[in-house]
């Protein structure tokens, strides 16, 4: 087949290849929803009140800010796609969408890292806190997430492109990424394939290695609390983190790192949904709406302005 670039894609996502896609296509409206609400509520929660200008509730405004951009890049277009009954995306527009997918999934990747040394020096060393994690070094973490994420997306972005593609126009995925694409290109793509690997071991396993060391000597802390309240409270915070970790870590790595024969495209499709649809509903409720500041914050500001539109 002769190679064609410059031309459109046709998305296969989940809901062309669901038995009820209506009803898929309900449950992705509510969880965009409900990820739009939870994360512009808590980024403006987070903002408007003083009190929460602190390296913890810096870093979950962060989260929330790439959990609303990442649900965004690929929710809505999903879901109008499949109302239209249209699902082609331009060769354009296909490379942006991958480059804002990849920037804004690796800046997650490495900020979770971050925020679970933050609780590890909370917890851990809550008297040096305010030196190890004072406002300069968070800002720094925070640009690192964002730089490093950038560079990473553009060069995978730009390369993954660059192929010429023959085989179909179809991608048998969600969104424009890597791994799907790859499968419709004409050329040898086996020392690329190495390289992704690599990169996924560097962005996803040695966050996922961070935070599970971190979390251990955390477990470790607790469990010498006198405290029976004190050691509950920790206990169930660090579980729900850890399960909402597990399955963006888990989602990214079964894309990025396990072996493309080892996966089939429905699989990917599957979960594909989970660290940009399901992750991003739930990472404000588990980290930030469940917490008694962050709630008494709310209620501050809601006063706050009914008061001022009297």
């Amino acid at each position: 087949m002769e190679p064609w670039n410059s031309s459109d894609f046709i998305l296969m996502g989940i809901l062309n290849d669901s038995r009820f896609p209506e009803l898929l296509c309900a449950t992705f409206t509510a969880l965009y929803m409900l990820a739009l609400t939870s994360n512009s509520l808590l980024l403006l929660v987070i903002t408007m009140d003083t009190r929460l200008h602190v390296p913890m509730y810096l870093l979950l405004g962060q989260l929330s800010l790439m959990d609303l951009l990442f649900t965004s890049v690929v929710t809505p277009k999903a879901l109008v796609d499949f109302l239209r009954g249209e699902n082609t995306i331009s060769f354009a527009g296909c490379a942006f969408q991958m480059f804002l997918a990849l920037t804004v999934g690796s800046a997650e990747d490495l900020l979770l890292a971050f925020m679970a040394y933050d609780r590890y020096v909370a917890i851990c060393h809550p008297l040096n806190y305010m030196v190890l994690m004072r406002p300069k070094i968070c800002l720094s973490l925070v640009a690192t997430s964002w730089v490093l994420a950038c560079l990473n997306a553009l060069g995978h972005t730009l390369y993954t492109m660059h192929f010429p593609f023959c085989k179909s126009k179809n991608i048998s995925h969600l969104l424009c990424e890597i791994p799907p694409l790859l499968k419709l290109a004409c050329a040898d793509t086996s020392r690329y394939e190495l390289l992704l690997y690599v990169t996924g071991v560097v962005f996803l396993l040695l966050p996922l290695s961070v935070i599970v060391a971190s979390y251990t000597v955390i477990l470790f802390t607790v469990l010498q609390m006198p405290s029976n309240e004190g050691r509950k409270k920790v206990f169930i915070t660090c579980s729900s983190h850890l399960i909402v970790v597990g399955m963006f870590y888990g989602a990214a790595t079964f894309m990025y790192v396990l072996p493309s024969s080892l996966h089939s495209p429905k699989q990917d499709n599957i979960i594909s949904v989970f660290y940009t649809i399901v992750t991003p509903s739930l990472n404000p409720l588990i980290y930030s709406l469940r917490n008694k500041e962050v709630m008494g914050a709310l209620r501050r500001v809601l006063v706050k302005y009914i008061l001022q539109h009297r």
